[in-house]
């Protein structure tokens, strides 16, 4: 006899919009509200809608700050590779690491010094980009939205854009 499929543990099988909301926290006290009621939530999914690309700029780039960022990846780099060759030495194993760290910085800094000239002058910044969600919606299986809808009426200050 063949095993009925299974949904994947993030998918609703006929999702229904029980709400939207501005703020995550807004989505999260609503499904934390139906919980509080033995409501079913393992039938609920909070989805990040509208996603937008938020790039904020941390500080300038120089040669200084190439150099200086090379050759801290080129040290755990190259500190990496030095436990690893030192794991097989006979002698003086931190000798191994050290020196394995030390050419790290020296190859690291080249090349993000050799990278930073490549760019030509074109994005002289060093930033942090991240991907943002601008509204949350609350899904709920089907045959569970009437008691989700009945029980979110009765919320007190519910946060909540029909």
């Amino acid at each position: 006899m063949a095993a009925s499929p299974q949904r994947p543990p993030i998918q609703l099988d006929y999702p229904w919009s029980l709400g939207t909301y501005d703020q995550y926290e807004d989505a999260q006290k609503a499904v934390d509200y139906l919980s509080d009621q033995e409501f079913p939530v393992q039938n609920c999914m909070i989805v990040g809608t509208e996603l937008k690309q938020v790039e904020r700029v941390t500080g300038r780039l120089t040669y200084g700050r190439a150099a200086a960022a090379g050759a801290a990846s080129g040290a755990w780099f190259g500190a990496f590779i030095g436990l690893m060759l030192g794991l097989f030495a006979e002698e003086n194993w931190l000798a191994t690491v050290l020196s394995a760290a030390l050419i790290g910085v020296v190859f690291g800094m080249i090349f993000g010094l050799v990278s930073y000239a490549m760019t030509g002058g074109r994005r002289d910044f060093t930033s942090v980009t991240q991907v943002v969600a601008t509204k949350y919606e609350v899904l709920v299986e089907h045959k569970y939205l009437a008691k989700a809808q009945e029980l979110l009426q009765q919320m007190p200050g519910r946060p909540i854009d029909w």
